[in-house]
């Protein structure tokens, strides 16, 4: 790899990988804690809210580790497809593309961007790389999109349980 492309992997890891550890830990310790987040992802109808609190809470810490680390870059952006898709059918879903009015602009863009380090791997800059893991290319890729959409489908038919207003 070119010192540049590695360059451009190190920023993005530590952009996406930071700013997921970040929204992990607001989960956590932010206003509310952890059982603010479950009321919230039990009016989302993501049911228990604790469960999926705390599982949104440390998946989004460990991939956002992994990504900044660059350390099995492939369950990294798997993890972060399927972060993505559930935020998308949950909390954006039906508010249009832009984020501003809530839609779901912000989580296509960082489900794409975190396919990135899956195709051109994650840099020499990296564990990956260091450890002699060459975990990257189109079909490790294709294997993070059908990973992230599976978990999200097992996740969904069997947790997803939105409140349903009575006529």
């Amino acid at each position: 790899m070119d010192t540049e492309l590695d360059l451009a992997m190190l920023v993005l890891r530590v952009a996406l990988g930071g700013m997921l550890i970040a929204h992990g830990a607001n989960k956590i310790f932010g206003g509310g804690g952890l059982t603010g987040t479950a009321g919230w992802f039990e009016s989302l109808g993501l049911r228990p809210g604790r469960l999926h609190a705390a599982l949104a809470a440390c998946t989004e810490i460990g991939a956002g580790a992994l990504l900044l680390l660059g350390f099995l870059t492939p369950a990294a952006s798997a993890a972060y497809i399927g972060l993505m898709l559930v935020a998308a059918l949950t909390d954006h879903r039906g508010k249009g593309y832009f984020v501003f009015k809530g839609g779901w602009e912000y989580t296509l863009l960082v489900g794409m961007v975190a396919v990135v380090p899956a195709i051109v791997g994650p840099g020499r800059w990296s564990l990956d790389h260091v450890l002699g893991l060459k975990l990257f290319g189109i079909g490790w890729a294709g294997g993070c999109l059908v990973a992230g959409v599976l978990a999200v489908a097992g996740l969904m038919s069997v947790f997803y349980r939105p409140q349903t207003t009575v006529s």
